[in-house]
């Protein structure tokens, strides 16, 4: 008998892939095992699969196990925006299949996807990149940031995804939006995220471009050429919608620069963007993308402040299913610790 995996009875999984998906069964018997990375919604690699008629493994898409927030972890978006971008300059998987209701025919006991499984290089933690030298890392860097211009300048109706948000008021919906998840996951009180979360509200800027975002743009969310040489997908776009392409750009630099803002109060933070590695600071990420786009950016205070803010957000929510015992995985323990400084940081980049 094989070890349970949280989150799917794999048995059940697997009758119902040969009943309503023959095309993408194998001939051995399923097997799943938990990809390692994502702090939301959970991610499998199924065994026992193909596609094209050749053995190859799947990865299934599910929301966490406990603590789901209305509007959070949409499967429907995740597929919905795959699927329209499929074949453009933004690589993703290819989309297979979607329930969109928990069905529990399936052995899932909840909405999901499945989609191709795509080889390549992860860079979550320090020493992921060690077969890169320093070039490698500052290419691969701007690579990533290339293919953020590339999303921000697709027009959605050309790739079907026109009605999946709505620009008019993005920031402001934005800032309501996160604050009313921030109530939905309070464990304690944070004096400081409490503070952001009011000055964001009372200086919302004018947007000045809008376009297609990821919502979550980061170096782990993208599987990279072995060597380093290019983006062959990027992944978890449970976020994906229409809205201001700043939000989009200073949460990606945001991730440039949380290993430094943690590492100021001890609290780790996997991030394979070392300083002094070769990676390229977030200021250097800001200017290539004004080159990529054509787009001279102003101050980005506001937009600093509010990626700090919904970072902060998301990672509190992972702490309360960490407190819940609903974490599939290790290395939650220090999330939490990193929510008030990232209040910290918001607040300053608002002064």
């Amino acid at each position: 008998m094989t070890d349970p995996v949280p989150g799917l009875d794999v048995a059940a999984l697997d009758a119902w892939l040969r009943r309503t998906h023959p095309e993408l069964a194998g001939d051995e018997p399923l097997t799943a095992t938990v990809i390692a990375g994502g702090r939301s919604n959970l991610t499998y690699r199924l065994s026992g699969t193909r596609t094209d008629g050749r053995p190859a493994p799947l990865v299934l898409r599910r929301p966490p196990l406990a603590h789901v927030q209305a509007t959070a972890h949409d499967m429907r978006r995740e597929h919905r925006a795959i699927s329209g971008l499929a074949g453009t300059a933004v690589p993703v998987p290819h989309a297979l299949a979607l329930v969109a209701e928990a069905d529990a025919s399936t052995g899932v006991d909840a909405p999901f996807y499945l989609m191709s499984y795509v080889d390549g290089l992860v860079l979550r933690a320090p020493g992921d990149d060690a077969d890169l030298d320093a070039d490698a890392r500052r290419s691969v860097s701007f690579a990533l940031v290339d293919v953020l211009a590339a999303l921000h300048g697709l027009d959605p109706a050309s790739v079907g995804l026109e009605g999946l948000g709505r620009p008019d008021g993005y920031l402001g919906r934005q800032v309501a939006r996160w604050t009313t998840q921030y109530a939905g996951s309070r464990t304690r009180e944070l004096p400081d995220l409490d503070a952001l979360a009011a000055r964001l509200a009372e200086r919302i800027p004018e947007t000045v471009a809008s376009g297609l975002l990821h919502g979550d743009f980061r170096l782990d969310n993208a599987i990279l050429a072995p060597d380093g040489d290019g983006i062959r997908a990027v992944l978890d776009w449970e976020m994906a919608t229409i809205g201001d392409v700043l939000a989009d750009l200073t949460l990606c630099t945001l991730y440039w620069r949380i290993g430094a803002i943690a590492a100021e109060a001890g609290a780790p933070f996997a991030t394979a963007v070392v300083p002094g590695a070769g990676y390229p600071d977030a200021d250097e990420l800001v200017e290539h993308y004004a080159t990529a786009t054509g787009t001279p950016i102003g101050d980005l205070g506001w937009y600093d402040a509010f990626a700090a803010f919904k970072l902060a957000v998301i990672l509190e929510g992972v702490h309360a299913r960490y407190l819940q015992g609903a974490t599939v995985g290790a290395g939650f323990e220090s999330i939490g610790a990193l929510v008030p400084l990232l209040a910290a940081h918001g607040r300053s980049r608002l002064s």
